[in-house]
């Protein structure tokens, strides 16, 4: 599946936050998408999610633009985890897994077999087979995150948007769930992340975004220099056998 951003630009309150973005992210690899806070990131997720339509441009997934794709037809390609876990319903965390299984079943069907194992992978996947009769106020940020995670596998879409899924979670579970979407195969995946070492290790390309444009789009470790990271964070830093190290004296 082609994923195409084509001249995409949003303002809001005539305040521009994306500014004619054109990029076409590598299938198949982790593209991590990072810059500091305000700079457009999450509403970049929502518009290739088709969660929000730019005022000039397009998001096409294989040619078709994202706002003409019924929305079963764009959950059956594109998964969105958002930045804050959260539910508005007392459902158990298996049965928040088992509909992230509903733009695969027809009107009136029941959840199969296959589908209820595809939940119970996901879950193990993600470390919270334990958590499935809990429900959420019964559950951590970062517990209920990883349920949200595991979700969104559970919905086997081609394409996978997520808004920093790791910042709830301490750092076995960063490392397990970054491993996880490391290790699934063919499956398109856009994260948004803080972390630039975690990005590094884990993340296949970069798409960094400077006052809501697009300062480089490319392989991550050819993007994350010591200028560029200057430019966007405001920040010193230097590379070390494939670690970023911070300045920390510098900051005011």
């Amino acid at each position: 599946m082609e994923l195409c951003l084509r001249h995409l630009s949003v303002a809001f309150g005539g305040h521009p936050v994306l500014r004619d973005i054109s990029c076409v992210p590598a299938a198949g690899r982790i593209t991590a998408i990072m810059g500091p806070n305000g700079c457009g990131k999450t509403t970049l997720l929502r518009c290739i999610a088709g969660l929000l339509s730019p005022d000039a441009g397009a998001v096409t997934l294989d040619g078709a633009p994202v706002g003409d794709l019924t929305a079963r037809a764009l959950a059956q390609q594109v998964a969105f985890v958002r930045q804050h876990a959260q539910t508005d319903f007392e459902f158990t965390a298996f049965e928040t897994v088992l509909m992230g299984r509903n733009p695969w079943q027809r009107r009136l069907q029941n959840e199969s077999q296959a589908d209820w194992d595809i939940v119970e992978r996901c879950m193990r996947q993600t470390g919270t087979w334990h958590l499935r009769l809990a429900k959420p106020m019964q559950m951590s940020g970062g517990e209920l995150q990883r349920v949200m995670i595991a979700r969104a596998l559970a919905q086997e879409t081609p394409l996978l948007l997520l808004d920093e899924p790791v910042s709830n979670l301490d750092i076995a579970h960063q490392i397990d769930i970054m491993r996880l979407l490391r290790g699934a195969a063919g499956k398109t995946t856009l994260i948004v992340i803080h972390d630039l070492n975690l990005a590094l290790q884990y993340c296949d390309d970069l798409l960094l975004l400077h006052d809501g444009a697009l300062l480089y789009h490319g392989p991550i470790a050819e993007g994350l220099t010591p200028e560029r990271i200057a430019t966007v964070y405001g920040v010193d830093a230097h590379v070390d056998r494939g670690h970023i190290l911070f300045d920390y004296d510098g900051l005011s």
